[in-house]
């Protein structure tokens, strides 16, 4: 990894940006001033003593040339050096010693643990699994940072001395202590944001029809609380809000600054703004080409600016003691208790109406536009947060760090329902290469992935989105997929139930004793099957007596109330909606309902007693909201799964195989199938015995020491490049005997000549189920696996199941029970079923040997073979490309 790819920057405790970097030779002077400027107090508790000349040699030491086993990284913020952090390889192996320290003024700010984090991460990656540090028993603040730091420490007093050696695990207490700091540090980055004491709009103008003029009329007419200011130099005022010729004139500084200038002008605007000490940028100019987004973003890191957008619609915070509305939509949006963020102004938009319309409205809206900054993973964070917010809508085209987003969708998914549009459906998302099997691992495979493992619901259209948020805002879950229908009318109960069945929801037979209640309390001529058929004579009382009946039956998880206007209940003076409005007391599952001349897509009917219940005009509408709504109550009823430890896996010797390869291959390839063998057997992947045979003699040999039960061998020809065998008639079964062997050797020397650089040798293997099971590294999600049908046919079937690993053991059922094939696997079609134990140490070694080497691009084993016995892999392929380890969890700003 190069020195500038080690270079990022970071949010502090306080929410402020800390650059981080390493140490070179001209910092010494930086890094000498850091220690001369420490009190004498914490200058002894840093060396033990009071000694410059100890500071001087620690400067020298830090900051002298690149050494072998040595790392030094600095903190700076506006160029100061404010902390460092340093390793030193020691005798002990895998072990190193540390050094920390922290500007005077600076402490409490998470400077120390900060750097301590990315230390961690580079010792790590270079096979450091320990470190040791000597501190003063009496140096409290340090002995905290490494308690709270997450790793597992053990210390050891020496005198007036403390000992400590810090395991580098990175277990799951270290992520979720990473993953608090984090957020600690994200929420406070974003108070200047989104919880703004004064804004600056810059670009606003005195026509009618600008962007910058339009959110200067939101900000003012929406009754912004704090202080206003707009920055046009031809004007004093502008719509009543008084106007300053630039940001270094304004009589305070902002803490918000939206742009809304030329792309040419944005760059240098964004520079003043952070000369003058604005905190956070909304830019709203589209139109910026590579140049001018990089000063953009190079401005707001070196100033410490968070920043939404560029080419976006604005942000909003509907919170009555802030009436933030800084966007240039047509109507404020509606106070209320949904937090979004979206990429698509024109979805965002929609979505403002669709939530005003329901009812539900916004607790804080983010247009995050190119998302060059402030992120989904941002948002989620905030809401989780902000006391306001219980239900999140997401509409994302990009991931600027999947695994980082999963982890956290993870978390509030479990506090509040995460709902999704999945945007990623295009050619251009799809893109994945042609040449192997695992290209099967689309782009949107690849979301969906993400999006089942995070618990978040996702959605295919805004429509759907909205459908299901009105159900999950107004209902409680379900704990299942039985659904009740009752309907007034026998044709739309059916269509209800079609569409409950085509949503994966099942609609189960009452019981007699159900039955019975409900005859007793429905008009003549009703039938209490599943639909429920009221029959038009229904009234309101009866209707209202048959869904609380069933509402209270322990055999339903959900009622579905399905309703058509009819002239029986007008003529009576019935209003049946009205059962819906009731308050619905005691009711402990979702009722929804279907009224089939209702004028919009879906309604929230509000009850007596401030709930409500959403009404749809489409039965497929409230069965999607239904099974949505029963997905996340499975969801969150499992617990959260455990990544298995695993025997007989030999990481170090796996790393030695694939720096080998790659020494030999710069450029990466697939591996030869001796290669290929080696590295799936550290890993303890079953495979087929085999030989490599270079001359028809050799193969002789091979075929009659491997034979199997069967008696039969297999000649697989190989030369590099080679990936389809089987469109290439490079593969050979049925060999019995030396003569069928010979000849088999010998068409494949001639067909193949100036290509074959040798034969794989097998025995036949028995009948099984063919499986494929393999693995796509994505450079943004990380590595894919997949699993589903084998053999010749499974790209055409593309019977496949994706998860993003690590896997669980929770992942690992899933994949192997998702797959249309799953039921063979079980034993359906009377074959018994297969090894499952071993099928599920396939798929976990598989996602192992993914985790442990980055340079792993892709793997496929098809055919894998399934029975009763046991797996086995009966062939193999493996692409490793030269690749560094990517820590998707370290702290560090986009």
């Amino acid at each position: 990894m190069t020195e500038n790819q080690r270079q990022v920057h970071a949010l502090l405790t306080d929410g402020t940006t800390v650059h981080i970097r390493p140490a070179g030779p001209d910092d010494r002077a930086q890094v000498l001033r850091l220690y001369e400027d420490m009190s004498p107090e914490n200058l002894r508790l840093r060396f033990f003593s009071m000694s410059r000349r100890s500071a001087e040699q620690a400067a020298q030491r830090c900051c002298g040339p690149a050494r072998p086993g040595h790392r030094a990284l600095l903190a700076e913020t506006a160029g100061q050096v404010v902390g460092i952090a340093e390793y030193e390889i020691t005798e002990a192996p895998g072990t190193a010693e540390i050094a920390l320290t922290t500007a005077d003024g600076h402490h409490h700010q998470g400077v120390g643990t900060l750097l301590l984090e990315h230390l961690v991460s580079a010792a790590r990656e270079a096979g450091i699994t320990a470190f040791a540090a000597d501190a003063l028993a009496e140096n409290h603040e340090m002995l905290k940072v490494f308690a709270d730091l997450g790793l597992r420490t053990a210390r050891h007093f020496d005198g007036p001395e403390l000992h400590c050696s810090v395991q580098l695990d990175q277990d799951e207490t270290y992520l979720s202590a990473v993953e608090a700091r984090g957020r600690t540090a994200d929420v406070a980055s974003l108070e200047p944001l989104l919880r703004p004491d004064s804004i600056a709009v810059v670009g606003a103008g005195r026509k009618p029809g600008s962007v910058g003029r339009a959110i200067l009329h939101n900000l003012r007419t929406g009754g912004f609380t704090r202080r206003l200011y707009a920055v046009n130099p031809s004007v004093d005022s502008l719509l009543g809000v008084p106007a300053y010729p630039s940001v270094g004139s304004l009589p305070k500084i902002p803490d918000l600054a939206v742009l809304a200038v030329p792309a040419a002008a944005v760059a240098a605007t964004a520079e003043e703004c952070g000369k003058s000490g604005v905190r956070a940028l909304l830019v709203v100019s589209a139109g910026l080409d590579a140049a001018q987004a990089g000063a953009l973003l190079a401005a707001c890191r070196t100033y410490g600016m968070r920043l939404v957008g560029p080419n976006c619609l604005g942000i909003s915070n509907t919170d009555t003691a802030l009436s933030l509305d800084a966007t240039f939509a047509a109507r404020h949006p509606q106070p209320g208790t949904a937090g979004v963020a979206v990429q698509s102004g024109g979805v965002g938009i929609a979505l403002l109406d669709g939530l005003a319309r329901l009812g539900i409205g916004v607790s804080s809206f983010v247009s995050l536009g190119d998302k060059y900054d402030v992120s989904g993973n941002d948002m989620l964070q905030w809401w989780e947060s902000d006391g306001r917010t219980d239900l999140a809508l997401l509409h994302l085209e990009s991931f600027g760090n999947p695994r980082a987003f999963s982890r956290t969708a993870r978390r509030v998914t479990r506090r509040m329902p995460v709902l999704t549009v999945d945007a990623g459906r295009t050619d251009a998302g799809r893109h994945a290469a042609a040449s192997h099997t695992a290209a099967a691992a689309t782009q949107a495979m690849t979301r969906q992935a993400l999006f089942t493992q995070a618990g978040i619901t996702a959605t295919r259209t805004i429509g759907e989105l909205l459908e299901t948020a009105a159900l999950l805002h107004s209902q409680p879950l379900p704990a299942g997929t039985r659904v009740a229908v009752v309907t007034n009318a026998g044709g739309a109960g059916v269509l209800a139930a079609d569409a409950c069945a085509e949503a994966g929801l099942t609609l189960p037979q009452l019981g007699t004793e159900i039955i019975d209640d409900l005859i007793a309390v429905l008009p003549d001529g009703a039938t209490a099957g599943n639909p429920v058929d009221t029959t038009a004579a229904v009234t309101e009382e009866q209707l209202s007596e048959c869904v609380d009946r069933l509402t209270r039956h322990g055999g339903i998880d959900a009622v579905l109330v399905v309703l058509v206007p009819t002239a029986v209940a007008a003529a009576t003076g019935d209003d049946l909606t009205k059962v819906l409005t009731r308050a619905p007391g005691h009711r402990t599952r979702p009722v929804a309902a279907v009224r089939l001349d209702q004028d919009l897509p879906v309604k929230l009917l509000h009850t007596a007693d401030n709930g409500a219940v959403p009404a749809y005009a489409d039965p497929q509408a409230a069965a999607r909201a239904l099974a949505h709504a029963a997905r996340r109550a499975q969801w969150l009823a499992r617990p959260s799964g455990t990544v298995p430890d695993l025997t007989e896996v030999d990481t170090p010797r796996a790393q030695a195989v694939a720096e080998a390869y790659l020494a030999a291959h710069p450029d990466g390839g697939w591996l030869d199938p001796r290669t290929c063998a080696e590295l799936l057997a550290c890993y303890g992947i079953p495979q087929l015995p085999w030989a490599w045979a270079e001359t028809e003699d050799d193969a002789v040999l091979a075929a009659e020491r491997l034979k199997g039960p069967l008696g039969l061998t297999v000649l697989k020809a190989h030369w590099p490049g080679l990936l389809h065998k089987s469109e290439q008639h490079a593969i050979h079964f049925d060999l019995r005997g030396d003569a069928q062997v010979r000849a088999a050797y010998r068409d494949f020397e001639t067909r193949f000549a100036g290509l074959l650089t040798g034969v794989v040798v097998q025995p036949l293997a028995e009948r099984g189920t063919e499986l494929f099971a393999g693995v796509v590294q994505d450079e943004v999600f990380g590595p894919l696996v997949l699993f589903g049908l084998g053999g010749t046919a499974t790209e055409v079937l593309a019977d496949h199941a994706a998860r993003l690993a690590p896997l669980t053991d929770l992942d690992v059922h899933d994949l192997i029970t998702a797959p249309r094939c799953a039921p063979l696997l079980f034993g359906q079609g009377g074959n018994g079923p297969v090894d499952l134990e071993g099928l599920e140490q396939l798929l976990l070694r598989l996602s192992r040997m993914a985790c442990d080497l980055p340079q792993l691009a892709d793997a496929d084993l098809n055919p894998v073979l399934a029975r009763p016995g046991g797996i086995t892999a009966l062939d193999a392929r493996v692409r490793l490309l030269p690749r560094h380890a990517h820590d998707p969890y370290l702290r560090r700003l986009r």
